[in-house]
C-alpha cells in the first residue's frame, strides 16, 4: 500500500506526450492490484427499486441530503447518523414532516456511524462528515456491502485514494463522490455543447474554488476546516474545478492526466484566522492563501486548477473553457464566444456571421442554450430550481444517484473520477513541498483510461 508522499524515485521519466522529452518528474509509484479485483470502469451494478439510504452527518450538508432524498422517487431514508444527537432529532422532524416513515438514529458517540453502516438492509450510505472521515466511512460502507456516496474530497491523501479505489474493485461497490458543481446548469449545458462540437477541439479547461471562507470558519465542528489548512499545504479543496474540467476533457475516457505542476504564495491571511479564534498567532501555519495547480494531459490538453478561501474575492470556480471554434466563461461574465460552424450552428442563420472576438449577445446566447439545453436539465431542472441545493444543483446530483442505482446503470461519476480529483490534495502538497516540481499523475484506473471515449450519462 502506497503511505502518504512515499515516492519511488526522482527520475527521468521518457515523455508521455509530445515535446516532454527527458523532463525531471516526480514518479508516483501505482500498487498492483490485489487478486480478485477488476476494474470498475463503466461498472453497473444490479437495479434497486427503492434505494434505501443511510446518512451519516447531518451539519452543514446533511440536511439539504435528507431534503432532496425525501423529494426523490424510489429513494427512502431509512438511517440517520450524527455525534450530535439534536441534529439527528431536527433531520427526523424533516422526515415526519414530510410523511414518510421514521428513519433509525445513530448518535452519541464516534463509532455510532459504524452500527449505521452494519445494518443488512441499507443500499447506499451517504457521507457528510468532515474530510478526515469520508474515506475510512466509505470504505467501511462498500466492505458492509453497501454502495457509497461521500461529499468533497473524498480522500485527503494517496493511501486513502488507493484504499477506496482497491475496496472499490474488490466489493463490486460503486462509490461516488458528492461533487455537485458538474450539474450546474451551465456547466451541463456547455458540456452537452461540447460533444455535440460547438467548439470544436477542447485545448484548455481551467476551474477553481475561490471563495472567502472570512465569514465560515466557525461554522465548521471543532474547527476543523481551518485546522486543516493550518496543517496542510497544497490545494485541499479542489475537486469543484476539476470536476466540470475533467468531464469536458473525457479524462479516463479516451485521455488522462500525466503530470502536474503546482506553486502557492506564502499564508499571509490563514494565520490571522487562527489568531481571530484562538488569540494567538501560528508561526507554522502550512497552507498558501492562494495555490495554483498546471496539468498537462496525454493527448497535449492543459487544464488550470487554483485555490483561494482566504481572501476578498469574489466567488468563482473559475468554470472557462478554450476550444478551436470557441470559447466559454461562467465568471465574472457568463457567456460564449464562436466562430462559425454550419454543423454544429446548422439551422441557427442569426449564429452564422460570427467570430470569437466577441461575446454573443444575449438573444444568441439564448437561442444556442436553448438549441443545448442538457437533456437532463431539460427533464428536472425545474423541480430542481424548486427543491434547491446551491441553486439546483445539488437536487439534480442525487436524483442523478439515485436513478442510476434504480436502473442499474454506471453513476455519472465514479471512483476513478474520485481518485483522480481528489488526487491534487496530495501531489500539489507534493510538488510545491520539492520546489514546484512536475509530478506524474498516477492512472488510476491501471490502464482501463482508454477503454471508453467520450463522457456521457447513461440512460435506460
Amino acid at each position: 500500500m502506497i503511505k502518504h508522499y512515499i515516492i519511488a524515485s526522482l527520475t527521468l521519466l521518457a515523455a508521455c506526450t509530445a515535446g516532454e522529452k527527458n523532463s525531471v518528474v516526480i514518479e508516483v509509484p501505482v500498487p498492483e492490484r490485489l487478486p480478485g479485483q477488476t476494474d470498475m470502469v463503466a461498472f453497473a451494478a444490479e437495479p434497486v427499486d427503492t434505494v434505501k439510504v443511510g446518512i451519516i452527518g447531518l451539519g452543514m450538508r446533511g440536511p439539504g441530503a435528507v431534503e432532496r432524498m425525501l423529494n426523490i422517487d424510489g429513494a427512502r431514508v431509512a438511517a440517520l447518523c450524527d455525534i450530535e444527537p439534536d441534529r439527528c432529532d431536527s433531520a427526523q422532524a424533516m422526515i415526519l414532516r414530510a410523511g414518510a416513515a421514521p428513519a433509525d438514529i445513530y448518535t452519541g458517540s464516534d463509532s455510532a456511524w459504524r452500527e449505521l453502516v452494519a445494518r443488512p438492509d441499507l443500499d447506499l450510505v451517504y457521507v457528510a462528515t468532515d474530510w478526515t472521515r469520508h474515506a475510512m466511512m466509505g470504505v467501511a460502507a462498500m466492505k458492509a456491502g453497501k454502495h457509497v456516496a461521500i461529499e468533497v474530497p473524498a480522500a485527503m491523501n494517496l493511501e486513502e485514494i488507493w484504499d477506496l479505489v482497491n475496496t472499490s474493485e474488490l466489493t463490486r461497490r460503486h462509490c461516488m463522490m458528492l461533487e455537485n458543481c458538474v450539474y450546474d446548469f451551465f456547466e451541463m449545458n456547455t458540456l452537452n455543447m461540447a460533444r455535440n462540437g460547438v467548439f470544436g477541439d477542447i485545448v484548455h479547461v481551467e476551474g477553481s474554488y475561490i471563495h472567502n471562507l472570512a465569514d465560515f470558519w466557525d461554522a465548521y465542528y471543532d474547527n476543523w476546516r481551518l485546522d486543516y489548512n493550518h496543517k496542510h499545504r497544497g490545494d485541499v479543496y479542489p475537486t469543484h474545478g476539476m470536476g466540470p474540467a475533467c468531464q469536458l476533457l473525457d479524462i479516463h475516457r479516451g485521455d488522462r492526466m500525466v503530470t502536474l505542476v503546482a506553486m502557492d504564495s506564502d499564508p499571509f491571511t490563514g494565520p490571522k484566522h487562527v489568531e481571530r479564534q484562538t488569540g494567538m498567532r501560528p508561526d507554522d501555519f502550512r497552507n498558501g492563501d492562494h495555490t495554483m495547480t498546471m496539468i498537462r494531459t496525454y493527448l497535449g490538453k492543459t487544464i488550470h486548477i487554483q485555490h483561494d478561501v482566504m481572501n476578498p474575492r469574489p466567488y468563482s470556480r473559475m468554470y472557462q473553457l478554450t476550444g478551436t471554434r470557441g470559447f466559454a466563461n461562467k465568471y465574472g461574465r457568463e457567456g460564449y464566444a464562436l466562430e462559425p460552424d454550419s454543423t454544429a450552428l446548422g439551422g441557427m442563420p442569426d449564429l452564422y456571421d460570427l467570430n470569437a472576438h466577441k461575446w454573443l449577445t444575449d438573444e444568441q446566447q439564448a437561442a444556442l442554450v436553448e438549441r443545448y439545453t442538457h437533456p437532463i436539465v431539460r427533464e428536472v431542472g425545474e423541480i430542481a430550481r424548486k427543491i434547491g441545493g446551491h441553486g439546483g444543483m445539488d437536487y439534480i446530483m442525487d436524483y442523478r444517484l439515485i436513478y442510476c442505482l434504480r436502473n442499474g446503470l454506471p453513476l455519472d461519476m465514479d471512483v476513478y473520477d474520485l481518485a483522480e480529483w481528489c488526487s491534487l490534495v496530495p501531489l500539489t502538497e507534493l510538488s510545491i513541498e520539492n520546489g514546484s516540481a512536475p509530478v506524474a499523475v498516477p492512472d488510476f484506473t491501471r490502464g482501463a483510461w482508454n477503454r471508453v471515449h467520450g463522457y456521457r450519462h447513461a440512460t435506460r
